[in-house]
């Protein structure tokens, strides 16, 4: 703790050289990025296993408290995304060193420019769908909804504190914090090398991601009758969100599900990716064993339990009963007077 109270000092005292500002919001955006992306997969292979809570979730992203959120993710993953291939590119040619400085001005001016037409495309799709005088999930609902996510992020940290210590008291282990190895294990230098063959493989596809559900689709057309369904050219006949991803998973080119294996690629790549992230950010910060083993344990179970959820999801796919059980289930919400911040 003392460490992260040391750095987030230091930051502001750091007097605007670009470099730690650059720093810090890899790290910042990184970590938001991260925590959607759990949101988001659990969320979506309810699809396929639970249609009646994947309904609800969607109609959570189209209220307004999302929606700022959704202009906000979008600017930490470009952000993200430009300065880790700066990051890529310095590590392989030290030799540029000293253009740090120019690069890192090269990354926060290209995410405004970039950020500027796609704003204004998502808003696009905003005014659209608030021209229809929407249904809105209450700011209650979304605060329970997030609870029951919360308590199952604070019972997983809990259960690997409690092993930890179990294990520190079986073995006889000290709390002094460990020496620290200043070579990296062979497994660090592997993961170093991930981190970058990732996130250069990343970029790619999260581009498209959100080019085709931010950009060419909004995540309100999801629940549009009669819409095309992105990246196909099938139709979402009920304007069900549960069947837009049916849709999708199903679309076959030459006898190949497309966009199940680009989701899948996507989920292996991000979800490792960004738990190893939050991993070097544990280590920097956690000193004491006990704590450090149990959230490295917690990110461990976490990245696994991610990529097990998504591809049971990807494998099992949406079926005809999910797309009745989501219409009863949006029936019943499309039922109660709601307002954006209201009961």
């Amino acid at each position: 703790m003392a460490t992260l109270v040391t750095t987030i000092t230091e930051t502001l005292r750091y007097k605007g050289k670009l470099g730690q500002w650059s720093w810090v919001l890899h790290r910042v955006s990184g970590l938001g990025v991260l925590l959607f992306l759990v949101l988001h997969v659990i969320d979506t292979s309810w699809a396929a296993f639970y249609p009646s809570l994947y309904a609800k979730a969607i109609a959570e992203y189209q209220s307004p408290i999302f929606t700022l959120g959704e202009f906000a993710l979008t600017a930490a993953v470009v952000y993200h995304a430009l300065n880790g291939l700066r990051i890529v590119i310095f590590d392989f040619r030290p030799e540029w060193w000293h253009l740090q400085q120019k690069a890192a001005m090269i990354v926060l001016a290209s995410t405004i420019v970039l950020l500027i037409p796609v704003f204004g495309l998502m808003f696009g799709h905003v005014l659209d769908y608030y021209d229809t005088n929407p249904d809105f999930v209450t700011i209650s609902e979304i605060i329970e909804t997030q609870a029951q996510f919360l308590l199952g992020f604070v019972v997983i940290l809990a259960a690997a504190l409690l092993l930890s210590l179990a294990y520190a008291l079986v073995t006889g282990e000290t709390r002094n914090p460990a020496k620290p190895n200043r070579r990296p294990s062979q497994f660090d230098a592997w993961m170093w090398r991930f981190m970058r063959l990732s996130g250069v493989l990343i970029v790619p596809l999260v581009f498209g991601h959100l080019l085709m559900i931010h950009l060419i689709q909004g995540v309100f057309d999801i629940t549009t009758v009669g819409h095309t369904v992105v990246g196909t050219d099938l139709v979402n006949e009920s304007g069900r969100a549960v069947e837009f991803v049916g849709r999708r998973w199903d679309y076959l080119v030459a006898g190949i599900a497309i966009w199940r294996i680009y989701d899948g690629a996507l989920l292996a790549l991000v979800v490792i990716h960004g738990f190893n992230g939050l991993r070097y950010v544990v280590n920097d910060y956690a000193h004491d064993r006990v704590i450090k083993r149990a959230l490295n344990w917690a990110i461990a179970f976490g990245a696994a339990a991610l990529i097990i959820l998504g591809f049971a999801a990807l494998l099992a796919g949406v079926d005809e009963t999910a797309y009745s059980i989501a219409k009863d289930s949006l029936e019943t919400f499309s039922q109660r007077p709601t307002t954006p911040f209201g009961g």
